[in-house]
């Protein structure tokens, strides 16, 4: 629904292409009937901006694992089945990859009724695998975490593998414009570490003004990115102290340039802090799948998850500055980054056959 999905995509199809194979990426709202994506898609945004409730209800609902059984998305992707099908035969797909778990909900129901006959490949971007990615009629599942892969296993009795978050490389290795980020921040407020908020693409979070003051007041250098919300930049910009660079197109410099990130939803920027290096600490989460992606990285312990104002400046106290605790946390969060997850697409054709 934001960008992180489409992160991912385009990522996954650089690496096709690179590897001399065609990728084609289309994304799944854009086959909806008319009307339809674009609604669900406001919808969503508006909920998780203005109204956060609701998307806690919509989640619980809908997409918490649970015994219950409860409505399934299969209805609603179907209405992009025949355009999906339309795609696969124009560009000879040997295999769909869906990204996104309502694209999961489709290709699951269309290789179960024998509709799709090439293999459907589901990328699962979470860390907390909501039932709606969970479908039986896939071929298999590549994961961010083992714990992930478990519960896929246990919930569709299909393949699943364990490859870690799938980043671009640029993220693993500092590049030459994190020196100008780095003199940006230091001119901006000399000797402060600079702390990244990430709001996402839609500038979604929760008290973000009080947390910016809140790191400004405790000697450090809020770096606050806002999305393409226009409005919480220019509300944010007015907060002494705190710095809003607004849209930002080289994210992997700026990151190197950062001693933590705070976080909210445990999506793209979260994993793209841990191939940079860059201890994450959680801090007011999302609803929904944002509180339980940020609860299960605490748990894996690749992340902090602060439960309050003090508890956040403890964690930032403790890992912005060298020591055995940030090398700790900087090497957990880079184990997660175990194989490339185009090897085992490249080979999905033989996974239900086996």
């Amino acid at each position: 629904m934001g960008s992180g999905h489409d992160t991912v995509a385009a990522e996954l199809a650089r690496r096709a292409r690179a590897a001399g194979r065609e990728a084609h990426v289309v994304d799944i709202l854009t086959l909806l009937p008319p009307g339809v994506g674009s609604g669900l898609r406001g919808f969503y945004q508006a909920s998780v901006r203005r109204f956060p409730w609701a998307y806690a209800g919509i989640y619980a609902y809908f997409l918490r694992p649970g015994p219950r059984p409860r409505p399934s998305g299969t209805p609603l992707a179907r209405l992009a089945a025949d355009p999906l099908m339309r795609r696969v035969r124009e560009t000879g797909a040997d295999v769909v990859v869906p990204v996104f778990h309502l694209a999961a909900q489709l290709t699951g129901h269309l290789r179960a009724h024998g509709v799709l006959r090439v293999p459907a490949a589901v990328v699962v971007v979470d860390f907390a695998v909501h039932r709606q990615w969970l479908h039986p009629g896939n071929d298999l599942h590549l994961c961010v975490t083992d714990e992930a892969a478990a519960q896929v296993r246990r919930s569709t009795g299909r393949p699943a593998r364990t490859t870690g978050p799938v980043v671009a490389p640029g993220f693993f290795t500092e590049g030459p414009g994190t020196a100008g980020w780095r003199r940006r921040f230091e001119r901006f407020a000399p000797g402060r570490p600079a702390v990244l908020l990430s709001a996402g693409a839609w500038g979604a979070g929760s008290r973000l003004a009080g947390t910016a003051r809140l790191l400004a007041g405790n000697g450090f250098l809020p770096v606050v990115l806002c999305g393409h919300n226009e409005r919480l930049r220019r509300a944010m910009s007015g907060l002494p102290g705190v710095l809003t660079p607004g849209w930002v197109a080289d994210m992997p410099d700026l990151l190197h340039a950062c001693a933590a990130l705070v976080d909210n939803a445990a999506g793209q920027t979260a994993v793209q802090a841990l191939a940079a290096g860059v201890p994450v600490i959680g801090y007011r989460p999302l609803p929904g799948h944002g509180a339980e992606g940020v609860g299960r990285m605490a748990a894996l312990g690749v992340s902090d998850r602060a439960a309050d104002a003090s508890g956040l400046l403890r964690s930032l106290s403790r890992l912005t500055g060298p020591g055995p605790e940030r090398d700790q946390r900087i090497a957990a969060g880079r184990a997660l980054f175990r194989d490339d997850a185009l090897s085992h697409l490249a080979r999905a054709d033989g996974v239900r056959r086996a």
